[in-house]
C-alpha cells in the first residue's frame, strides 16, 4: 500500500493494488474509489483530505493476532 499526499490540492491518494482500474465510483462529493474488473479496491482518492478525512497525521500499525 502506498499513500501519497498532495499539499497543493489537499488530496490524498491511497494505492492498494497494482491492478488496472476498471471502474471509478463516487462515494461522496470528495471521495472516489477505483475498482478492478473483479471489484477489488485498487485506489482511493480523498479531495480536501484534511477536512474530509482528518488527515493531519498519518500512522500505520500492524496488529499481530493474539493466540489463546
Amino acid at each position: 500500500m502506498r499513500v501519497k499526499y498532495f499539499s497543493d490540492t489537499d488530496t490524498a491518494h491511497l494505492e492498494f493494488l497494482d491492478n488496472d482500474v476498471y471502474e471509478t465510483r463516487e462515494i461522496s462529493e470528495n471521495i472516489y474509489v477505483d475498482l478492478d474488473q473483479n471489484g477489488n479496491l485498487v485506489n482511493m482518492t480523498i479531495e480536501h483530505a484534511k477536512a474530509n478525512a482528518g488527515l493531519r497525521e498519518f500512522s500505520y500499525q500492524e496488529m499481530i493476532a493474539q493466540t489463546a
